[in-house]
């Protein structure tokens, strides 16, 4: 190489290309002394001249315009580094760290501060890589410029930094990747391959060797490969998988094994078709296995580490040493990844099933859930549910469980399930509400709680119930953030509700909470959704629901709700976000004024006489047949007969005609409760309703502010 030093003798050039003299052997390393071999595995062992070569020091001077002036790196671990005088420094860098490196340049020339042992990655002629210890100094005066000096015995730096760097994410591709990266040091490529077991997450036990199956979880550099070769994401053939698991396995002991160049490699494998997917190129190359191994009784092994380099370049032994030892200490990362990858998905996949299905007939509805970047805590605690509910009405739920990973999840499920059955049995909202505050009290005692260690308290939940009839909705909120209505006009903006302090709070500071009814016309879109929608550290949580409602906005009412669902979300979601993001839109579609009829009757004797021939006659209108227009009368006369004989005020009596049955409701002010009981033989007591039991396919009772609807469905 090209030796320009500077006329100064006191310059950090002269000083560091003089000290080369006493550790860089002159006319080049001496062979190695002699070769070992074990099993397949040829390696270089360490002796006087390798141990010359692991201490190697360089030096670079570079002009205020970042170009070389002149260079000693004689040493034969730097032969291929183009440092020519008049050529740009940057030229050694890989492309992605020219920025970087170019402004820590600049500002050592600006400041005259020195930056110091940066880890750094510079390019060979033929395209590989070395892995220095670079010191950027600013020239002594009156030189102007730089001195770099590039130190290639930064292995051991290189284990802590690396070790440092793969543990910083719970994606299992990206400690793949990271773990892949770190390894490039000690070749021209590197690919990690993970059993498929590891890779999506699942228990890891001591499989017999015939079935394991490894999947390339990471490779680099990236660059194009030949046609044929493994990428990641792709499958190693079964063959293959066998061949490296038996290589690293030998003795059923997990061992690091060595192929030391492209004939042994080609013997080795034995197949073309092999070659072509694990060898990256024609080169001769050697490559070294390096089990990922974990520990136990017997230990597991969760994948293996190729380390490909050319065979004129082959491993000693204090090398495969540092590869070993930078696999055994970031394995546990590759375990907690995976571990995380499982909880991931089974978490995700109990969200998945509390996503709704349908909407009913009067309501048309689509969902999105999009879970947070796979490097965050853990899948959250977020819910949106749409149910019917067996009076004719829809329920809409939508809540955000504190905290992340199974103990959100499993509190998740149980306050979704929860709300679902309290609704379904005839609740109000708020009262549904309650019992949730409640739940989530006694699921953070430490004793009874489903997670240790795990609160639940401050968690929230919306619910809102849809009469397709009225076309109202009536709405409680704990703590949750307003839905957003859009009417038919086009008007959007959230809902006008008291804000609560959400579930779980000091008995002493619950509030009862807010009971609020809207007016929502046919054609109405409706947005219930979590946090993670409209959050942004930028702006204020009323401009983040502004934003929802803007876009909300331009959805048609003619649009696929399943298409607007997904625009809504990303155009409101971050890139990289850090909590789930929940949507969940309904249309309000209701019932036609044509299938509902409605009647206020007083409480007398008369009343059920009357009831009847309102409904015959209306059911004859609608051409119902016979049977099922007798049944409707005969369980309307049962019911309006005993409303008329416990309450206090006038009988409302209101038939709805759905595409396969008809809900008749009957309400009055009463407050006792209708229970079917079987009677005695002589016992008059409870026999009409065993007769509405008998006809319909289902009935149930829910209460209202005044008192009570009893509503029973007959099929059509």
């Amino acid at each position: 190489m090209d030796a320009t030093p500077s006329s100064s003798s006191s310059s950090p050039f002269d000083m560091v290309s003089s000290a080369l003299g006493r550790y860089v052997p002159r006319g080049g390393a001496e062979p190695a002394a002699g070769r070992g071999e074990r099993g397949t595995g040829l390696r270089v062992p360490d002796g006087p001249a390798a141990g010359r070569q692991d201490q190697i020091l360089g030096v670079i001077n570079l002009d205020r315009d970042l170009r070389v002036l002149g260079s000693n790196l004689d040493a034969p671990v730097f032969a291929g580094l183009d440092a020519v005088s008049g050529s740009a420094f940057v030229d050694l860098l890989p492309p992605g760290d020219v920025p970087t490196v170019t402004r820590r340049l600049r500002q050592v020339l600006e400041t005259g501060e020195a930056h110091v042992a940066r880890i750094q990655r510079l390019r060979r002629r033929d395209g590989s890589e070395l892995v220095v210890s670079l010191s950027i100094l600013p020239a002594a005066a009156p030189q102007e410029g730089l001195t770099v000096s590039v130190i290639a015995m930064a292995k051991r730096l290189h284990l802590y930094a690396a070790e440092t760097a793969i543990g910083t994410s719970l994606d299992i591709g990206e400690t793949a990747q990271s773990l892949a990266e770190s390894l490039l040091a000690w070749g021209d490529v590197a690919a990690v391959d993970l059993d498929f077991t590891v890779w999506t997450g699942e228990g890891v036990t001591g499989q017999a060797q015939g079935r394991i199956r490894l999947r390339r979880a990471a490779l680099v550099p990236n660059r194009a490969w030949p046609e044929g070769y493994l990428t990641p994401g792709d499958d190693l053939p079964g063959d293959a998988s066998r061949l490296l698991a038996q290589a690293v396995r030998r003795d059923d002991a997990p061992q690091a094994i060595v192929i030391p160049d492209r004939k042994a490699v080609e013997r080795v494998l034995g197949s073309p078709r092999l070659i072509r997917a694990l060898v990256p190129g024609d080169r001769s190359a050697g490559v070294a296995c390096i089990p990922l191994v974990l520990d136990g009784a017997p230990p597991v092994v969760l994948g293996l580490a190729e380390i490909w380099r050319r065979a004129d370049s082959p491993f000693r032994d204090s090398e495969l040493f540092d590869l070993q030892e930078l696999v055994a200490r970031t394995v546990h990362h590759v375990d907690l990844a995976r571990q995380h990858q499982r909880e991931h998905k089974q978490v995700l996949a109990l969200q998945r099933r509390l996503l709704p299905r349908t909407g009913g007939d009067t309501v048309e509805i689509a969902s999105v859930y999009q879970p947070a970047t796979p490097d965050s805590a853990g899948v959250g605690g977020d819910w949106v549910n749409s149910f019917p509910l067996p009076d004719g009405r829809t329920a809409l739920v939508v809540g955000d469980v504190v905290g992340h990973g199974l103990g959100a999840a499993a509190t998740m499920g149980q306050l979704s399930m929860e709300a679902r059955a309290l609704l379904s049995a005839g609740l109000a909202p708020d009262e549904v509400l309650e019992h949730l505050d409640e739940t989530v009290t006694l699921l953070d005692d430490t004793e009874s709680g489903l997670a240790a260690g795990y609160s639940a308290l401050g968690s929230t939940c919306c619910i809102a119930l849809y009469d397709p009839v009225s076309h109202s909705m009536t709405l409680s909120s704990a703590g949750h953030l307003p839905p957003v209505l859009v009417s038919p006009d086009g008007r959007a903006g959230p809902l006008a509700i008291h804000p609560h302090p959400g579930l779980g709070a000091e008995f002493a500071l619950r509030e009862p909470f807010d009971v609020h009814r809207f007016d929502i016309p046919p054609g109405s879109l409706l947005a219930l959704y979590t946090d993670g929608l409209v959050e942004d550290p930028t702006v204020s949580i009323d401009d983040g629901i502004g934003r929802l409602a803007d876009v909300m906005s331009t959805v048609h009412p003619w649009d696929a709700l399943q298409q607007a669902a997904r625009h809504v979300v990303s155009a409101l979601a971050p890139a990289h976000q850090r909590d789930d993001v929940t949507l969940l839109l309904a249309r309000m579609i209701g019932h036609r004024k044509g299938d509902t009829a409605t009647w206020r009757l007083p409480a007398r004797d008369d009343a059920p006489a009357r009831a009847r021939a309102l409904l015959s006659a209306l059911l004859r209108q609608w051409h119902a047949r016979d049977d099922t227009r007798d049944n409707v009368v005969l369980l309307a006369s049962e019911l309006v007969t005993n409303a008329v004989r416990f309450a206090t005020g006038p009988v409302t009596v209101r038939l709805i005609r759905t595409g396969h049955s008809l809900l008749c409701e009957v309400g009055d002010t009463g407050n006792g409760r209708p229970r079917l009981r079987r009677g005695g033989r002589y016992d008059d007591r409870g026999r009409g309703l065993y007769v509405v039991h008998r006809l319909t396919t289902r009935w149930g009772v829910r209460w209202t502010d005044t008192g009570k609807v009893v509503w029973a469905e007959v099929a059509r």
